[in-house]
């Protein structure tokens, strides 16, 4: 059986898949699966063990220039890619328009979810297959249920995302350290400037380096505001993903807002105490055992003692 997941973004959109594809080889342990994935987020799938093809698409640099040669050129590309095998079933998780219409490229045998629970209905035009889940579960639960009823089979008991990650000795690494994520797509998911280094002065008072990541020009300004704030502290060169998967998976600690990242730690079993100032924790929240807490909700975002005392809480667990 070869078949074919399409997941393309957003990056914790992508990580809250991966146990799916846990699941399958679970049930199919000689399936081929393959994965459609935005270029930037392409790495994530490659990390999993089952995933034989990793196939990078970039919808979001050809809306740009949708008519541009060269955008022409890369969909031929990819059109090809995604056609050259014989997929038993394409299965579209992110239930979208764009993706949907991508599975017509991939397959005859298109499965996803029903008009009433697809994040967009008129996804569910292009499927040959619809499957209801319920809207109110976790995200990782109906990516989960989907493909089990897609593919016939009861849900393992087990939440596995089935990556794993080394870590590795930066020479600019210190030996125990946190990692603070407060790089997010939307201003409303931050948490303030000052809780921040509140918390990073009571970390390095408990023996810990903050080390805080960015990705963009913005995060890399807040990044090294935050680190002078906090002695020792230090913004660190931007890593490709790779490499950011092996600096989570060394630290003590992971502290961070709604973003990719934080549900990335998670699914590497580090610990994890996730802030939520604008969003909903029940639906989009980190998911992975108890090592992996939530924080906060939509309006009501968590005090820098209670981040502070659920860290130290996490470091102590087994």
């Amino acid at each position: 059986m070869r078949i074919l997941l399409v997941k393309i973004s957003s990056m914790g959109d992508v990580i809250n898949n991966l146990p799916v594809a846990s699941d399958i080889r679970t049930r199919y342990p000689n399936a081929a699966i393959d994965w459609a994935v935005e270029e930037a987020f392409a790495d994530i799938p490659a990390l999993h063990p089952a995933i034989d093809r990793v196939i990078a698409v970039a919808i979001r640099r050809w809306r740009r220039a949708f008519l541009a040669r060269k955008t022409l050129q890369e969909m031929r590309v990819v059109s090809a890619r995604l056609g050259e095998k014989a997929y038993d079933m394409v299965l579209d998780t992110q239930g979208l328009v764009k993706t949907a219409l991508l599975t017509l490229w991939a397959g005859a045998d298109r499965r996803g979810y029903a008009f009433a629970c697809a994040r967009e209905p008129l996804a569910a035009l292009f499927y040959t297959r619809r499957y209801h889940v319920d809207k109110s579960l976790h995200a990782v639960e109906c990516n989960r249920r989907l493909a089990a009823l897609a593919l016939g089979y009861d849900l393992p008991a087990t939440l596995d995302y089935g990556i794993h990650a080394q870590p590795r000795a930066f020479a600019w690494l210190p030996q125990r350290y946190a990692v603070l994520l407060h790089g997010t797509s939307r201003d409303d998911k931050r948490w303030p400037d000052e809780d921040w280094i509140a918390l990073g002065r009571r970390l390095h008072g408990e023996g810990l380096i903050c080390l805080l990541p960015w990705g963009t020009n913005e995060e890399r300004q807040r990044s090294e505001r935050l680190a002078a704030a906090v002695a020792e502290a230090i913004a660190p060169p931007r890593l490709p993903l790779n490499e950011v998967a092996s600096l989570l998976a060394g630290a003590r600690i992971v502290i961070g807002v709604d973003t990719g990242l934080t549900h990335l730690a998670a699914a590497l079993h580090v610990p994890v105490a996730a802030i939520y100032c604008a969003s909903d924790p029940q639906l989009n929240g980190v998911l992975a055992g108890p090592n992996a807490v939530n924080l906060g909700g939509r309006g009501t975002p968590p005090t820098v003692e209670q981040v502070f005392a659920l860290a130290r809480r996490l470091q102590q667990s087994p």
